[in-house]
Formats: C-alpha cells, sequence, structure tokens
C-alpha cells in the first residue's frame, strides 16, 4: 500500500495498518519504511479476529487487505497482499 498510496488517496481511501506487535516497534517499523499511513495497535488481536485475519489458532497474523466504508460496512477483504486495482474496484 506504501508504492500505491496515491491510487488510494483519489478513492478518498485512509489506510492503516494493523499489527500486533508494541508501539516502539510500530514507531521503528514506520520510520524504517516510510509509511505514509498511521501503524495501530492491536495487542490482543481483537481487530484481527473481527475480520478473520488470524490464523494456527489464533496465534498468527494473516495479511489481508480489508476495506471499511464511510458506513462501517467491509466493501472489501482478501487474504494476502491485492493491489488498488482489484481492492478499490468494489467501491
Amino acid at each position: 500500500m506504501r508504492d500505491e498510496i496515491e491510487q488510494y488517496r483519489k478513492a478518498r481511501v485512509q489506510p492503516f495498518g494493523v499489527n500486533p506487535a508494541g508501539v516502539e516497534s510500530h514507531r521503528q517499523y514506520a520510520e524504517k519504511f516510510r509509511f505514509p499511513f498511521p501503524l495501530l495497535v492491536d495487542e490482543g488481536r481483537s481487530i484481527a479476529k473481527a475480520y478473520g485475519a488470524v490464523k494456527l489458532g489464533g496465534v498468527a497474523v494473516q495479511r489481508s487487505v480489508v476495506l471499511v466504508g464511510q458506513d462501517g460496512r467491509v466493501r472489501f477483504a482478501q487474504p494476502g497482499a491485492p493491489g488498488p486495482d482489484e481492492s478499490l474496484a468494489g467501491l
């Protein structure tokens, strides 16, 4: 998403990264990879569980792209790293 941020912005989509790592880990990761969007801490994996992105019995988180509309409804959800052409098509 970092490299395609302009496509998401043009579609008026605000990306967030969500990960169970701690705040300091997120800060270092965001600085290292220069993410142009916020990273959210999901320490208890509650966000990952809510969006079906846990695996190995909840021990690990599966990378996924989920787009939620302003009305709170999920508009797109897919495991992996689909690009903006695929993920934004359903908006």
